[in-house]
């Protein structure tokens, strides 16, 4: 049997093996640090055993799948200490996620956060005790028999839905089983460091009809170290939470009138506009034009987009004059209708048409969050109409705006290419043709990139871009994506040169991507200290008394009439409480006027980051707001 590893070396047996077998020959340090394998190109435990030629790769918790099961083990370590210490709970699911885990459970009594300290010890002891973790499998009978006897009713619901003659994976810890496909750790000794974070509702499988359950969430490293780095980094996150940033600052609201609906207040909308008000700049630039299109459209239109089959159960509708109607989800339809609206000719492509578009979405309340995940948002849409031969300069257009846009706001970025989903339109040969040419531009552009299996749009492939903020969170904003059917599905036709009928094809892309959620994006990155540019308030006068608010207001109208965006607070408190309150608004300059400035037709000035700055003129700090803007 020969065994191919990641360097390139070959190991030949002549039994078969365990994969911690093979860890262990090549290194007591790997051995250490191992969390799974990858025989040719499936998850595995260590524990798995080879038995033919294979590709085998070893992953630790520095790779995705090796973190995967690292944080999966240490939720059933979380599901094992609740049942010691609750043995009438009833486990529902407890998958991996980003950063962490988490466990579904349904409980008698209500679980409070003092419950989870409790949760927490008896995971500790679960980990000291150095819990062999081992897999075997039952045929369902024997499957369900055993989780009817544990009182486990959602794993027994779960079970039900597969096919009779199935063999079910289970594995088990000590006084420990649940049904599960793994992969898992060798051992809940590894689990060195670990955290319970939070608590939530959860309803089952997503579903408001069903029974709300409680939902613990965690995170687990190899090291305290990295545990205690990640907890800082939370803790700083906290501190940048764009809902209450947003509250404190005056930005947006959000009302239990309107869930997932936010209110723009008035220094919310002077920030949304500057970022409109910039997209439509260089928009203009670089040769689109803006169309505005219905808030509602019927379902026939839906239909032959193909979002009525695919995406209906996201979408708001209505009925007027016996007719069904759909408030609209994406502007590209609608965009697809304005392109129809007249003829065109080869001479008119590439054709950039970009949309500030309002749309809704049907999200459960669930996993509704601030600004980040709402039920309506603007878009910052365009479609690009091109025939075939202009697709990979149009898309490394694209690419050059975006990375434009991003950096403007100090943000690093990386890139993924999404493939065909299993849930899609159109031919093979389209699909690969389109992402072909999204990895051709990517090429050419020297941009590094991965692979997206299976996550493009059911219409076609994209390339979304991945932004990276001042704590090291990402966020998904920007997305190209490359469509050759809905212009077939709407026969969308332009005249060639040959003065005949053609087919365009389509780029969907959003900069942006949502103008709320990027807001939101931003308040946490800057942590509600916005570049002077795009702050809501530049400026804030501070008169020290009443006697003084005549030049105080002289100096805020001179910095009015220059565009700067001022405020003057007339209030009659003490000037070091103006002062603190100008702090915790983030504004980035205070102007102080006293006597002395009146006097002397000066001017104080503090800046956010630095304090003090002296006495200057007017015209002084006029050139430093101009320069800095």
């Amino acid at each position: 049997m020969k065994i191919s590893l990641k360097d390139g070396s070959i190991r030949e047996y002549q039994n078969s093996m365990q994969v911690i077998e093979i860890v262990k020959e090549i290194s007591p340090g790997l051995e250490r640090v191992a969390c799974v394998g990858k025989v040719n190109g499936s998850v595995v435990d260590l524990r798995y055993q080879l038995r033919e030629d294979c590709n085998l790769a070893i992953l630790t918790f520095d790779e995705e799948e090796g973190k995967i099961a690292f944080r999966h083990t240490a939720a059933h370590i979380l599901a094992q200490a609740v049942k010691r210490l609750y043995p009438s709970a009833k486990l529902a699911i407890g998958p991996a996620i980003k950063d962490g885990f988490y466990y579904d459970i349904e409980f008698e009594n209500p679980f409070t956060s003092e419950d989870i300290a409790k949760v927490e010890e008896e995971m500790k002891k679960i980990i000291k005790e150095e819990l062999e973790i081992s897999r075997y499998t039952l045929s369902k009978p024997e499957a369900l028999q055993l989780m009817q006897a544990r009182g486990e009713t959602y794993k027994v619901e779960l079970m039900h839905e597969l096919p009779e003659n199935s063999e079910i994976s289970l594995y088990e810890q000590g006084d420990y089983v649940d049904m599960c496909a793994g992969p898992h750790l060798m051992n809940t000794k590894y689990i060195k460091a670990f955290k319970l974070t939070a608590l939530a509702g959860a309803y089952w499988r997503g579903n408001e009809k069903n029974k709300m359950l409680t939902r613990i969430y965690g995170t687990a490293f190899p090291q305290n170290a990295e545990l205690e780095d990640y907890l800082a980094i939370m803790e700083e996150a906290a501190k940048r939470d764009h809902r209450k940033l947003g509250k404190d600052l005056g930005l947006f609201t959000l009302l239990e009138e309107g869930p997932g609906f936010p209110f723009f207040l008035p220094k919310g909308m002077v920030l949304k506009n500057l970022l409109l008000n910039y997209w439509r700049k260089i928009h203009e630039r670089e040769g689109y034009v803006e169309i505005a299109t219905p808030l509602m459209l019927n379902r026939s239109l839906w239909e032959t987009s193909g979002h009525w089959e695919h995406y209906r159960e996201n979408m708001y509708t209505t009925r007027i004059d016996e007719e069904d109607f759909a408030i609209k989800p994406m502007n590209c339809p609608g965009g697809m209708l304005v392109y129809k609206s007249e003829p065109h000719s080869y001479k008119e492509l590439p054709l950039r048409i970009g949309e500030l578009g309002l749309v809704h979405r049907h999200e459960k309340s669930g996993v509704l969050h601030g600004l980040m995940r709402v039920r309506s948002f603007t878009q910052d849409d365009a479609h690009i109409f091109m025939m075939q031969e202009q697709i990979t300069d149009e898309i490394k257009g694209v690419v050059r705006l975006i990375d434009e846009v991003y950096s403007k706001f100090g943000f690093k970025y990386h890139v993924e290419l999404s493939t065909k989903p299993e849930d899609s339109i159109g031919s093979d040969e389209d699909w690969e043709l389109a992402t072909s040419a999204l990895e051709n531009a990517l090429i050419q552009m020297k941009l590094e990139y991965k692979i997206n299996e299976g996550d493009g749009a059911f219409y076609g492939p994209k390339i979304d871009f991945h932004l990276e903020d001042s704590i090291g969170r990402t966020w998904q904003c920007g997305t190209i994506q490359l469509d050759f059917q809905l212009p077939i599905r709407f026969e969308a036709e332009y005249i060639g040169a040959d003065g005949n009928k053609h087919r365009p094809i389509m780029i969907h892309r959003v900069v942006y991507g949502s103008i709320e959620r990027f807001i939101g994006i931003l308040i946490e990155h800057y942590a509600g200290k916005f570049p002077l540019w795009l702050s809501p308030v530049q400026v804030k006068v501070l008169p020290i008394s009443d006697k003084f608010i005549l030049y105080a207001e002289e100096v805020w109208k001179a910095l009015k009439q220059q565009g700067i965006r001022c405020e003057i607070d007339k209030r009659d408190e003490k000037i070091g409480y103006k002062i603190r309150e100008a702090q915790l608004e983030k504004v980035p300059y205070m102007v102080i006027v006293g006597q002395k400035e009146a006097e002397s037709h000066m001017i104080s000035v503090r800046d956010r980051e630095n304090g003090d700055k002296g006495a200057i003129s007017l015209d002084d700090l006029m050139v430093i707001l101009s320069d800095n803007i």
